[in-house]
């Protein structure tokens, strides 16, 4: 990202002024995806005040599970310390692929054709004289 972008556009990442209120908070741990967790202050109840720096794109969906829970305050410690080890049946996190060509798309969507299966004989149409 140019030097311009990463002033004024918070949409494609983190701007200056928030790198800058960074100093003398606490980096609690990246993820995967390579987003970058910090803490530090406290917020109006008195909780520590948590946040992500995404790396690229802010979009909230792409927050791993573990780590949205440590953001909302669900456990005390970052997920390397608090969660027990994934298991072998749990699958990686995706990203919302709305908008995308990935997104579902069930049949008759107007990007399937527009075509569905024909009614049932349990659905009756309603009609205001009956």
């Amino acid at each position: 990202m140019s030097i311009l972008g990463s002033i004024f556009t918070w949409w494609n990442g983190a701007t200056w002024g928030t790198h800058l209120g960074l100093r003398g908070k606490t980096k609690m741990g990246t993820d995967s995806l390579g987003n970058v967790y910090w803490q530090g202050g406290k917020d109006t109840a008195g909780n520590p005040r948590r946040w992500v720096i995404y790396n690229g794109a802010n979009d909230a969906s792409r927050v791993p599970p573990e780590w949205h829970g440590w953001l909302h305050h669900q456990v005390a410690d970052v997920p390397d310390k608090s969660l027990p080890p994934p298991r072998r049946w749990e699958k990686e996190a995706a990203a919302n692929m709305t908008g995308t060509s990935f997104a579902y798309r069930p049949r008759g969507a107007l990007e399937e054709g527009g075509r569905r299966a024909a009614a049932t004989g349990d659905y009756e149409a309603w009609s205001p004289e009956g």
